[in-house]
C-alpha cells in the first residue's frame, strides 16, 4: 500500500472519530436541560411555596376573607298566638347584594377579649337578648388595631371591638361574634320596655353589656384624631355608613336595640360616636334589608 493511501485513510478515520466526539459532547449538553423541570421538581414547587408564604403571612393581618357566621346576631323572634307561631325576620335586600365592601381581619390578643358568660358571678343564669353598640376609634384605625394586637395585662385597660369600619369602608373583623368582646367598662343598656339589662361577669370589675353586645366602631376622621373633650368633628364617610349597614343587615338585631357607647356608658362619661347621623343610618339599614312574618 502506498504511503499516501494510508494517510488518507488515517485522517478519514480520525475525522469520523472527531465527528463521533462532536455529536455525544453536544447530546451530553442538551440532555440535562431537556431534564431540569423532571429531575428537580422542588425548584418550581419552593417558589410557590415561597409566595404562598407570603400571603400567608400578610392573611394574618389583614387579609380577603369570607364572611363569618353571626351567630350571636342571629335570633329571629317569635311570636305565638292561638292558631299558629308567627316567625318574624330579617331578610336581606337587592340592595344589599350589591354593595360589596371590602373584608380584612386583623388578630386580637387573648387578653382584650373572652368568652361569653351563662351565668353571672353569683350564679345566676343570663339570657339577654343581644344588643349592637356603635363606637368610634378616636385615633386612626391602625392605632386602634395596634392596641388591641397588644398584650393588656392590667385589666381596666383591656379592650376590643368584634368589628371596625375604616374611612374608607373596609370592614375589620376582629374579635369573634360568639366572643365577648370588652368594648364598654361599667355600663347598662335601658330597654324600650324600660328594663335596665347589665351582667357582672368579672368580680374584679363593674357589671357591663359587653356580654350580649356585639360592638362596631367607625375609623374617626383625622380632624379629631387624639382630641378630647370636643363636641362633634366632620363627621363619617358615605362608604362607613353603606359598609355599617350593609354589616348589621346580616343580624336578626332590632333597631330598638342598637345603641351607642354613648348611651349605654354609666362611668366613664363616654360620647361617641359623635357626630353620627342616625337618620342616614337607619335609612340605608332599612334599604339594606327588611322584616318579613312567615307563619309556622
Amino acid at each position: 500500500m502506498r504511503f499516501r493511501d494510508w494517510a488518507t485513510r488515517v485522517i478519514l478515520i480520525f475525522l469520523m472519530l472527531t465527528a463521533l466526539i462532536l455529536v455525544l459532547f453536544i447530546g451530553g449538553a442538551k440532555k440535562p436541560q431537556n431534564n431540569t423541570g423532571i429531575s428537580n421538581p422542588n425548584s418550581i414547587f419552593r417558589n410557590q411555596h415561597t409566595q404562598g408564604s407570603y400571603q400567608a403571612e400578610e392573611r394574618v393581618y389583614i387579609p380577603r376573607i369570607n364572611l363569618p357566621k353571626l351567630p350571636i346576631l342571629s335570633q329571629p323572634s317569635v311570636e305565638s298566638n292561638q292558631k299558629n307561631q308567627v316567625i318574624t325576620q330579617y331578610i336581606t335586600t337587592a340592595a344589599f347584594a350589591k354593595y360589596k365592601p371590602n373584608l380584612a381581619a386583623a388578630q386580637v390578643h387573648p387578653s382584650n377579649y373572652g368568652e361569653r358568660f351563662t351565668h353571672d358571678v353569683n350564679g345566676i343564669p343570663v339570657n339577654n337578648q343581644p344588643i349592637i353598640v356603635l363606637h368610634e376609634t378616636t385615633n386612626s384605625a391602625s392605632s386602634a388595631v395596634n392596641f388591641f394586637q397588644t398584650n393588656n395585662v392590667d385589666e381596666n385597660v383591656q379592650a376590643s371591638y368584634h368589628a371596625l369600619i375604616t374611612l374608607d369602608g373596609t370592614v375589620i373583623y376582629l374579635v369573634p361574634p360568639d366572643k365577648r368582646a370588652f368594648g364598654a367598662s361599667n355600663s347598662v343598656f335601658k330597654g324600650a320596655n324600660g328594663v335596665e339589662e347589665t351582667v357582672q361577669t368579672n368580680p374584679n370589675l363593674p357589671a357591663s353589656v359587653n356580654n350580649f353586645a356585639y360592638h362596631v366602631s367607625l375609623e374617626t376622621p383625622p380632624d379629631a384624631w387624639g382630641k378630647r373633650n370636643i363636641q362633634g368633628h366632620s363627621g363619617y364617610t358615605e362608604d362607613q355608613y353603606n359598609s355599617l349597614a350593609w354589616l348589621i343587615a346580616q343580624s336578626q338585631v332590632p333597631d330598638e336595640r342598637i345603641t351607642t357607647h354613648r348611651d349605654v356608658d354609666i362611668a366613664n362619661g363616654k360620647v361617641d360616636p359623635l357626630s353620627f347621623d342616625f337618620d342616614k343610618f337607619f335609612n340605608k339599614l332599612r334599604s339594606f334589608r327588611e322584616l318579613k312574618s312567615l307563619n309556622n
